[in-house]
């Protein structure tokens, strides 16, 4: 399997595709855009944040979190996290907020 499905409908759940939010195929799993823009997926065993890249530098120090690579190299102001860190639902919930702050503050695509 490419991702991880239970954390996948976890994120589906929580996002609740709410409007101006799509669904699509990226970096070897599923991304969720709003406007356009990515704010989530769920790769392998880990969800992918778009968080900025001063929420992001500062995610950094939390247990769990590393920077995201997803074309071999660091992408500043994205964060990856694996599924054992996200088993409160409260958590993972609390992380999409976060992104999904910051994605709503770019201009729509």
């Amino acid at each position: 399997m490419a991702y991880d499905g239970e954390l996948l409908e976890r994120v589906r759940d929580a996002l609740d595709l709410k409007p101006g939010m799509t669904e699509k195929k990226m970096f070897g799993g599923i991304c969720f855009l709003c406007d356009g823009h990515m704010l989530a997926g769920v790769s392998k065993d880990r969800m992918i944040l778009r968080l900025g890249v001063e929420q992001a530098d500062a995610a950094l120090k939390q247990k769990g979190v590393k920077i995201f690579e997803g074309t071999g190299r660091p992408m500043r102001g994205w964060i990856e996290l694996r599924v054992q860190y996200l088993k409160k639902t409260a958590t993972l919930q609390a992380w999409l907020n976060q992104a999904e702050a910051f994605v709503r503050t770019l201009p729509p695509k």
